[in-house]
């Protein structure tokens, strides 16, 4: 498979990963609990006080979880990055470089040397280069128009990689907006499923019930306008990140509809090490000797693959 084709459709399958992220949040079950007008005032008040106790831990629960966020602002590795989309089969080098609030980059080099391709996510826009042939991408979100119609959130993506809840229209998950999460404290085994809806998205946590560590994330979106797409994230092999602890093994497992075609496929970061530098570039200048493609274009050929 051509280079520039393993870049497209990494490309395309981090976009599928976050549709329909940009819609209003719907306020979950952490609220108290209505209490019928016709129970008892004893009755009322122990309901109440159980309400409020259950909604207390839970919401102490999703505290738990959002502060095992790193707070490191860069996370930087190289990484083995392999990727299966039932016709093919792929592993190269690369490395990973993100700057928390700016930027997500993956570069492909598959002699370890020279870069063949990068990906790369900031707030304002796209940005797919493929260096053999040269050739680059660069797009505002809304000039997609299936990320248009579908919607797109830096945010939402910079948390799946960064292992974090994410909370659909919002920067960050803070203090305030925690209660807004559902949290299911009686399930059953060593797993607690954390989760949000946000209209035709349903996003879901397992977390660990000893520590609190997100160990996989679910996004669901589905519509009649534009399908079903899932993306299923496992994290392992977490690795110290000052006082935290990062997954140093993202597994991304990706199936839509919404391309008319139905399209599956399996990403894997393998990082080598975790570490914080910041003695790097956020920006990437394109050579004039590069041609632009259209975003429509770009995805006709992952279409094509």
């Amino acid at each position: 498979m051509k280079l520039k084709n393993i870049a497209f459709i990494v490309f395309s399958a981090v976009m599928i990963a976050v549709v329909g992220s940009s819609c209003g949040t719907k306020k979950t079950a952490v609220a108290d609990t209505a209490v019928s007008a016709s129970d008892k005032v004893k009755g009322r008040v122990d309901g109440k006080k159980e309400s409020n106790a259950a909604a207390l831990e839970q919401l102490n629960y999703v505290r738990r979880v959002s502060d095992n966020a790193v707070y490191a602002d860069n996370i930087v590795s190289k990484i083995k990055f392999s990727l299966n989309t039932g016709k093919n089969d792929i592993t190269v080098a690369g490395s990973l470089r993100m700057k928390k609030d700016e930027v997500i980059r993956i570069q492909i080099t598959p002699l370890g040397i020279m870069e063949a391709g990068r990906l790369e996510f900031t707030k304002d826009y796209v940005l797919l280069v493929d260096r053999i042939h040269k050739e680059y991408v660069k797009a505002s979100y809304s000039d997609v128009d299936f990320l248009q119609k579908n919607g797109l959130d830096f945010y939402a993506l910079q948390a799946l990689f960064w292992n974090q809840l994410i909370l659909p229209g919002e920067k960050e998950v803070t203090k305030s907006n925690l209660k807004k999460f559902d949290v299911n404290l009686n399930a059953a085994g060593n797993e607690v499923p954390v989760t949000v809806k946000n209209g035709y998205m349903a996003y879901a946590w397992n977390t660990s019930r000893e520590n609190g560590r997100i160990t996989s994330a679910d996004v669901n979106y589905q519509s009649s306008q534009h399908g079903t797409s899932r993306l299923h994230v496992d994290y392992s092999k977490f690795k110290s990140v000052g006082v935290k602890m990062f997954p140093a093994t993202q597994v991304m497992s990706f199936m839509t509809t919404a391309t008319q075609k139905k399209q599956e496929m399996k990403l894997i970061l393998n990082l080598n090490e975790v570490k914080t530098d910041s003695n790097w570039s956020t920006q990437t200048e394109i050579s004039k000797k590069y041609k632009q493609v259209s975003p429509e274009e770009a995805l006709r050929k992952i279409m094509s693959i």
